[in-house]
């Protein structure tokens, strides 16, 4: 784990961008896993799903960096303040999505998500001052109007009496309240990279979610069943091994032939849904998903042109001879 999701592949060749491309699809696989645990343990606190998602991740990323080596030096860090920042975003985030989680059929609160991506270019611009051109621009608007085609069935249940009352409009707002501070938080984490190592990163946010989620304690944790701990603690340990996974996919072959392998995240949600919650998806969904997947490929497709571009300009620039 010695570099980041934007780091450069350790492994070249066709070899390697394959393995690459089989770890991402199994983490994401793990993620999906982690999610049906977490939707099929019912109606939790969401501040007590982020304790069990975030603690008993810890475990399974502390075997690994022991096995490698690196777990003496996971925890150094000069910026300990950065790394609680992200944790408070990050956390957020985290509560908002698993509360949209236990109220939407899973493939749209899986398909919901994926605005993150988007919003991520549009707050590079606004906060971070990034260049965006017209092509990225035209991407987002056209995904978040995917967005908005998964999301309109639900919100235009505001306009009548009982919409208010209506989970799955709750569930709607808070996945993508959760996708825009999650985006946040995926600045701040490509500020994290420049400096810190992945692991430090990863360890920071799983120990500080914890301890950040136990504050929620006083506002309604609830006594839960065996079968829900054990739910919510595979989740636990599904999303460190996901974590794992997802590093790894990223160490062994470039982020822009990785990247667009998340997207089979919606396939598996379809299925899953399905056939372990009954959930039909709406054909706003699916019009909507593959809206917003088409859109997000091409904005990784577009980072790539714009990373070859720049390679050839500073080579054009080094002196000749």
């Amino acid at each position: 784990m010695t570099s980041g999701a934007g780091g450069q592949p350790e492994t070249t060749g066709g070899h390697g961008t394959l393995r690459g491309i089989v770890l991402k699809i199994v983490s994401v696989a793990v993620f999906v896993g982690m999610q049906t645990c977490i939707k099929a343990a019912g109606d939790v606190p969401a501040g007590q799903i982020v304790f069990f998602r975030s603690f008993f991740a810890i475990f399974p990323i502390i075997v690994f960096l022991t096995l490698k080596g690196h777990l003496a030096t996971a925890f150094v860090t000069k910026r300990p303040f950065n790394h609680v920042a992200r944790g408070v975003v990050g956390v957020g985030a985290m509560g908002l999505g698993f509360f949209a989680l236990t109220r939407l059929p899973l493939p749209e609160a899986i398909t919901l998500n994926y605005a993150q991506p988007l919003l991520v270019v549009v707050f590079s611009s606004v906060f971070l001052g990034e260049t965006i051109r017209v092509y990225r621009w035209s991407a987002v608007a056209i995904g978040l109007i995917g967005v908005l085609v998964i999301s309109w069935p639900e919100l235009t249940l505001l306009n009548s009496d009982e919409g208010l009352d209506d989970q799955e409009v709750l569930g709607v707002m808070a996945a993508l309240a959760a996708a825009a501070i999650s985006a946040i938080a995926m600045l701040l984490v490509r500020n994290l990279v420049q400096t810190e190592k992945t692991a430090t990163i990863v360890l920071w946010f799983s120990s500080t979610a914890s301890v950040l989620s136990l504050l929620t304690l006083p506002f309604g944790w609830q006594s839960l069943t065996l079968i829900q701990a054990t739910l919510l603690i595979v989740a636990g340990f599904c999303g460190g091994l996901g974590q794992i996974l997802m590093t790894a996919a990223y160490r062994h072959a470039e982020a822009s032939v990785v990247a667009p392998f998340e997207y089979t995240s919606m396939i598996l949600g379809v299925v899953v849904g399905y056939f372990v919650f009954g959930d039909v998806t709406s054909p706003a969904t699916l019009v909507g998903g593959v809206i917003v997947v088409a859109a997000g490929i091409f904005i990784i497709w577009r980072e790539r042109q714009l990373g070859l571009e720049r390679t050839r300009t500073r080579k054009a620039a080094l002196p000749q001879g």
